[in-house]
């Protein structure tokens, strides 16, 4: 009996998992609640339910203690994410998004750290409409959010056209695999058969899943060396394409990474995946299901703060994982082939591909596609869309490359980026370049500070430092959230800032460049003014004494600023040395 049975049997779960259950596989009261015309909020249950369909309910923090006074319920509504394996779309799907957004969403498409794209500021009277066009496109939005494997990522390659190709390819057979079977998705949101009475009692609705779900949201990302692009240590399964003889032979494969913490409590902190051992490339759809499985059946599913699978790792061992994952493939994973980071960022402006087609990379603040009186980003991408024969390639990053252009539409391409003022962002400094951040407020309901909307305003004051200090062209990774649940991979950083209150930071230094290494704490619940005075001397000091080719989380490292940490469970050391 595994642990997730004992604890089933002896009724010791999270109310999570009641709803779960009880929802006859995440049917709930969805269409009553969507149904309901008093209210543009849903059933509490229902809340949690709907994040297996793609989609979160949030309200408007801005106007949240105006309607509260005023005896209004607060300003309810909802964000919408696609599920886009990899991150691809055609340029007909991105018209079609394009339009939901202006439809339904707040005019924005907003690119998320997970190669996908979300939609904000959805009623729950346009719900129905919004997801329904999304399908329309051949997307869905099923599982993008939930206790469920998430939207996969896999590098966005733009120059090894055939290696990014079959790489996708294993992402997308990985991702459809994982996907829920029940079919509530299409009944409640396509208007699909109601099959709920045949299949109330059957144990066949979800072969992986089960009844329940996976304790917590799971995430698998394919890196393609030298890139890691989609940071695959912070990934429950991280893949690694090993190429050998220009042939992609299988996976290194990494488990139990993940960002999210939440402060003060030390039994949280993010955590780097461990190198588990290598897949032929064959087999790497069955070792991603029995992974699963494995997180489904002895997950913590009595506190979802310590219920994600870098937990059950690190409760039971890595030996002992890989033992039972042989017991449920059959066979033993071989052991890992040699492979070497470079970086994590992304490739910016034209590069050209082996099949002699072109990428072109644009740089797009924390990912937000918009138009702005002096910026009129989404109308050229529309436009673009318009004409494109390629693709559009979503990154980890937040960024677009408009992807296999062939050359003889680079020069109608170029026409109207310069008509549009799109850019790879050449004229920002590669601090800003290689930035990122969660949206926090006004529509996470999880912020704690500002994330999104304040970031590109710090980056700016940053930038006069980085200036000042002869390191304009210097590439430094720096991200911002607006919680410690991780979703720009702050931990990660070389630099990062996570909210601890309105207009205050922890600051976070010593990750690593090639994204193999965590940051650890260095200053706690600090405004702007401290920021900038903290970075500020040790900025300087790495523009004076760093050594030829030394990155800036290797050099605080090497300064004595903070210790070196690669694993997690050591995360907080530097907090109590800070108190001491």
């Amino acid at each position: 009996m595994s642990i997730n049975e004992e604890l089933i049997v002896k009724g010791k779960l999270s109310d999570n998992e009641r709803i779960k259950k009880e929802s006859n596989y995440l049917r709930g009261t969805l269409e009553e609640s969507l149904q309901d015309p008093i209210t543009g909020s849903i059933s509490p249950d229902d809340t949690q339910l709907i994040k297996f369909h793609g989609s979160y309910q949030q309200d408007d923090r801005d106007v949240r203690d105006e309607r509260r006074r005023k005896k209004l319920e607060p300003a309810y509504q909802f964000m919408v994410r696609a599920r886009i394996t990899g991150g691809i779309v055609t340029p007909e799907q991105w018209l079609a998004l394009d339009k939901v957004a202006a439809t339904y969403g707040n005019g924005t498409l907003r690119i998320t750290t997970r190669q996908t794209f979300q939609f904000h500021g959805v009623l729950k009277w346009d719900l129905k409409s919004t997801i329904r066009k999304i399908n329309e496109a051949m997307i869905s939005t099923l599982a993008t959010c939930g206790d469920v494997n998430r939207n996969v990522v896999a590098s966005a390659n733009p120059h090894q056209s055939a290696l990014h190709q079959e790489v996708y390819e294993w992402a997308k057979k990985i991702s459809d695999h994982l996907l829920p079977s029940t079919p509530a998705y299409h009944e409640i949101w396509l208007d699909g058969e109601k099959v709920v009475d045949r299949l109330k009692d059957l144990n066949v609705v979800e072969p992986i899943y089960g009844q329940t779900y996976l304790p917590r949201k799971f995430k698998i990302g394919i890196a393609i060396p030298p890139e890691n692009d989609v940071d695959v240590y912070s990934q429950d399964i991280g893949l690694i394409a090993i190429i050998e003889e220009n042939e992609l032979k299988g996976f290194n494969v990494l488990v139990g990474g993940g960002m999210g913490m939440t402060h003060g409590d030390r039994n949280t902190y993010p955590q780097l995946a461990k190198l588990a051992g290598f897949t032929p490339k064959e087999k790497v759809v069955d070792v991603c299901e029995k992974i699963i499985t494995i997180q489904r059946d002895y997950g913590n599913r009595t506190d979802r703060k310590n219920a994600r699978f870098k937990y059950t790792i690190d409760r039971l061992g890595l030996e002992w994982f890989k033992e039972e994952l042989a017991n449920r493939l059959g066979w033993s994973l071989e052991e890992s082939r040699p492979f070497k980071f470079k970086h994590n960022g992304d490739r910016y402006g034209w590069v050209k591909g082996e099949n002699g087609n072109w990428h072109l990379t644009l740089f797009i603040q924390s990912g937000r596609i918009s138009d702005t009186d002096n910026y009129p980003l989404m109308t050229g991408l529309r436009e673009i869309a318009k004409i494109h024969k390629g693709e559009f390639r979503l990154t980890t990053n937040q960024n677009v490359i408009i992807a296999n252009v062939p050359p003889e539409e680079k020069s109608n391409i170029n026409k109207l980026v310069k008509k549009y003022k799109l850019t790879d962002g050449k004229h920002f400094s590669a601090l800003r370049r290689y930035s990122m951040s969660c949206v926090g407020f006004p529509t996470c309901g999880l912020a704690m500070a500002e994330s999104e909307r304040y970031f590109p305003k710090l980056l700016d004051k940053l930038e006069e430092i980085i200036d000042e200090a002869g390191l304009h062209d210097n590439e430094i990774v720096i991200r911002m959230t607006g919680c410690p649940n991780g979703c720009a991979r702050p931990a990660l950083a070389e630099i990062a800032f996570v909210g601890k209150a309105p207009g205050k930071y922890n600051v976070y230094l010593g990750g690593s460049f090639t994204g193999d290494r965590l940051n650890q704490l260095y200053k706690e619940n600090i405004g702007e003014k401290e920021i900038l005075d903290t970075l500020r001397p040790i900025l300087f000091q790495y523009a004076k004494e760093r050594k030829r080719g030394e990155r800036f989380g290797d050099f605080v490292i090497r300064a004595g600023f903070v210790e070196e940490v690669k694993d997690g469970r050591n995360f907080h050391n530097q907090k109590e040395k800070l108190k001491r």
